[in-house]
């Protein structure tokens, strides 16, 4: 078993060892329901391949994961009884999670969907009380203990009342009691929301997610980023459900006029929220969390197969963003937005900046080659190193090396760059080191 923390400042993830964990996650909401298992080995290997470190999949599935079995024709539950887990179901879990830890990949494992105890929306029926959402738990940590499992509560429901807060509480409890506390537990809230709002001060609750959603193009989930890294006690935070490359935009005018995410908006989401101090990212595809194919019903204007969408050119380019990172020391990283003296820009335009903490290097993320000016003064060493890194191929090219005064105005290259919609999609990172440092190219 591959066991995660909490790193010592509180603010990422990390193996047992203290080596740097990169939580880069998809959203495969129906993996253990709809796939069977030659499917799940290609989306797994397919996945582990570019670069993705977290699968987030849940074992009570939203569609109708109670009624209609999985593809090999088993329900999860006997009489819909929590506390009776049917053998032959979880086998198929079983084999993913197994096939997945062949592949170095952890899952992000949510023991149900939301709507199995507060069906607001959706198929239901509510199933969970405090009492046997303790033992369910219990029995999935027992189940699970030795594996990479990151336990994910909550699905995409808000919690309105004392019951539903009891029922999550105890599930957690549950779980601890059967892993023996070996695995990092966190919530998935709905649409807008983050875990802090009804949890932050739980114990169990080991780091937060936010769900910003697929509202709009240029939704700034680099707030709530923010919002949740100034928060005491101090817990690492990332967007689990940013918006869905291949998803229609939910905003009503967006969507009547049949306007859809692509790759450059799931790269802008990406940094923005890296670089506002998260911790990884969750890239999704609306393609994907369904497993569309033509034999299934089409959910809100799915229409991309899930084989071919698996290549979509946003997934790989979570990629190269991981590598972005790790290129550099990734548990020193700390948000600042006083690195950008002017060309700050705004809605779209907006730009985002990190640098390690002693100053070593920064990261400037510029979504629409516009010119901006850095204070270097927040930079170690007398001398810098720049760089132009392309999020689209993931490729550096070295920018030069001059004293700090003299780096600090700076135009990106200029692009032509037709992205899914026919936008400009001309983003860059700007990559600034202390020239004393032997740092590769960045992604390197």
């Amino acid at each position: 078993m591959s066991s995660l923390k909490v790193s010592e400042n509180r603010r990422f993830l990390t193996r047992a060892d203290g080596t740097p964990f990169f939580f880069l996650g998809d959203t495969a909401w129906e993996l253990f329901h709809r796939l069977n298992r030659e499917e799940a080995e290609f989306y797994l290997r397919t996945r582990a391949a570019q670069g993705y470190t977290v699968i987030q999949a849940v074992v009570l599935a939203e569609f109708d994961g109670l009624g209609v079995a999985n593809a090999y024709g088993d329900l999860p539950l006997e009489n819909n009884d929590p506390t009776k887990p049917q053998s032959k179901y979880f086998e198929h879990v079983d084999w993913i999670v197994n096939k997945a830890a062949e592949l170095g990949l952890h899952i992000g494992m949510l023991p149900t969907w939301g709507d199995k105890w507060n069906k607001k929306w959706g198929q239901g029926p509510e199933i969970f009380t405090p009492e046997n959402a303790q033992t369910y738990g219990a029995w999935l940590g027992r189940r699970y203990r030795d594996k990479p499992i990151i336990w994910i509560l909550g699905g995409d429901r808000p919690v309105e009342n004392e019951n539903h807060f009891a029922i999550i509480r105890a599930m957690a409890r549950g779980i601890k009691q059967g892993d023996g506390g070996t695995h990092l537990i966190t919530f998935h809230p709905q649409g807008g929301q983050g875990s802090s709002q009804p949890f932050h001060n739980d114990e169990w609750l080991d780091f937060n997610m936010w769900q910003s959603g697929h509202h709009s193009k240029d939704l700034a989930n680099y707030n709530m980023i923010a919002r949740d890294y100034n928060r005491t006690p101090i817990k690492p935070v990332l967007d689990a459900e940013p918006r869905y490359e291949d998803h229609p935009v939910m905003r009503k005018e967006d969507y009547e006029a049949n306007r859809w995410f692509d790759e450059y908006d799931v790269r802008k989401a990406a940094y923005w929220s890296l670089f506002a101090g998260a911790f990884g990212h969750t890239y999704g595809c609306h393609d994907i969390w369904q497993f569309w194919d033509k034999t299934r019903p089409v959910v809100n204007r799915v229409r991309t197969p899930w084989k071919q969408a698996i290549l979509l050119p946003g997934a790989v380019q979570m990629g190269h963003a991981r590598k972005l990172l790790e290129s550099r020391p990734l548990l020193s990283r700390v948000p600042d937005q006083s690195l950008i003296v002017s060309g700050q820009g705004e809605g779209g335009t907006h730009v985002q900046a990190t640098r390690d903490e002693k100053g070593t290097f920064a990261m400037i993320y510029v979504p629409n080659g516009q010119a901006i000016e850095v204070d270097t003064s927040k930079l170690s060493g007398a001398r810098l190193r720049a760089w132009w890194f392309n999020p689209r191929d993931g490729k550096a090219q070295a920018a030069g090396e001059d004293a700090k005064a003299e780096l600090r105005r700076w135009t990106p290259p200029a692009a032509t760059v037709a992205n899914g919609n026919g936008g400009n999609g001309n983003d860059w990172v700007l990559v600034l080191d202390d020239a004393a440092k032997e740092f590769a190219a960045p992604g390197a």
